[in-house]
């Protein structure tokens, strides 16, 4: 159940509750409030007061932008900010993001919104989109839907059905923990593209460490392994719901490949 924002705020907080699989009682003991208040507070016998309603989203680990939604629906004014990347608020925030981007080169590093809209990227990601239909790189790209739409990068993608179970497994995740109805409606979009269904491991075997992207590309087969970077203690939602997706070489000749690359295309721009 996706918790609705006109719905009573008890039960926007029962459907949260429900979501993170706890009990009144489990929540009430994490809460430290009592199981009969907890009850009145979920079906709108008593109305919370904005620390209550704080104190059970904390422990409930709900998403920022959705404890403004529980605030409002309660009557208080939202609490945590929503400004543009481009804010002069969040300079400061955006200078690291470029930093670490350009200091990924000549790997692929990219910044992501909660829904995997491409925000930010470094030069060398463009060293991989060789063949993609001009038409999944107009803004906003979405990351997921490049990387399995059938004219986007899935048919170089080497392991497609090992990436694949990877990606829809990450989104359902993803989707169940922040009740976002636009990511459920993404991953039934990337789940009905064609592509084999294989699971990311043998039955009764052992699952793997990482999943690489092992790639063919113009300058050979690359192959990577990507890590997640995400601010440590955001208190504004842009910031709480950006992800750095950074991709490094998993072989010495993916390493050698990208950088020769990156310097050819480096110098190309300089002849121009």
């Amino acid at each position: 159940m996706i918790p609705s924002a006109t719905a009573p705020v008890g039960t926007q907080l029962r459907q949260w509750r429900v979501r993170r699989q706890l009990s009144q009682l489990e929540l009430a003991l994490q809460a430290d409030v009592s199981t009969r208040h907890l009850s009145y507070l979920e079906t709108g016998r008593s109305m919370p007061s904005r620390e209550m309603i704080l104190r059970l989203a904390n422990r409930l680990d709900v998403p920022l932008r959705e404890r403004n939604r529980l605030l409002t629906s309660a009557g208080f004014a939202p609490m945590y900010g929503a400004r543009s990347l481009d804010s002069p608020a969040l300079a400061a925030a955006r200078q690291v993001i470029e930093r670490l981007l350009d200091a990924h080169e000549p790997y692929p590093a990219l910044a992501v919104d909660r829904e995997w809209n491409v925000v930010m990227q470094n030069r060398a990601v463009g060293l991989l989109l060789g063949g993609v239909a001009p038409e999944l790189l107009q803004p906003p790209v979405n990351a997921l839907r490049l990387s399995l739409h059938p004219d986007g990068l899935a048919p170089r993608i080497v392991n497609l059905g090992a990436w694949r179970a990877h990606v829809l497994a990450r989104l359902a995740q993803q989707a169940t923990a922040s009740a976002d109805p636009v990511l459920h409606a993404l991953r039934e979009e990337l789940a009905a593209y064609p592509g084999p269904d294989e699971p990311l491991h043998a039955p009764g075997g052992e699952p793997p460490i990482v999943v690489p992207l092992v790639l063919d590309t113009s300058g050979g087969r690359l192959s990577f392994i990507s890590t997640t970077t995400v601010f440590g203690t955001p208190v504004d939602v842009t910031l709480a719901e950006l992800a750095l997706e950074t991709f490094f070489p998993a072989d010495a000749e993916t390493a050698a490949a990208l950088r020769r690359a990156f310097d050819a295309a480096a110098q190309a721009g300089q002849d121009a």
